[in-house]
């Protein structure tokens, strides 16, 4: 089992949940996070006064999916969320070691 977790830029949100949906993923969790990376922020003007913005919101997603979905969801969302600018986000992959759904106590991969 993976967890596959990608970094977006919010207003993609909707195409990423439908790619997803579309390869067969049944459950994601979407957290509004807020960071940087090469693009180090950007300035902004508000009423007359020009600012920086270090920290720019962003949307995490995560995907817990068997290891034979992985490929397909990576993809899906590098699609999905791909603007061709600079802020389009990353995509991690890790090893999930355990699963368990709390109502019925499956573990794993049916708990997935």
């Amino acid at each position: 089992m993976k967890m596959v977790m990608a970094i977006i830029k919010p207003f993609k949100l909707d195409d990423v949940r439908e790619a997803l949906s579309e390869v067969g993923v049944t459950g994601v969790t979407v957290t509004e996070v807020k960071g940087f990376g090469r693009q180090k922020g950007h300035t902004e003007l508000y009423r007359g006064a020009e600012y920086v913005v270090d920290f720019l919101p962003k949307i995490k997603l995560e995907v817990a999916v068997t290891t034979d979905q992985v490929e397909r969801v990576v993809e899906a969302i590098q699609s999905a969320a791909n603007t061709g600018k600079i802020g389009d986000g990353k995509i991690f992959v890790y090893e999930l070691e355990k699963v368990l759904r709390i109502r019925t106590g499956e573990l794993d991969g049916d708990a997935l």
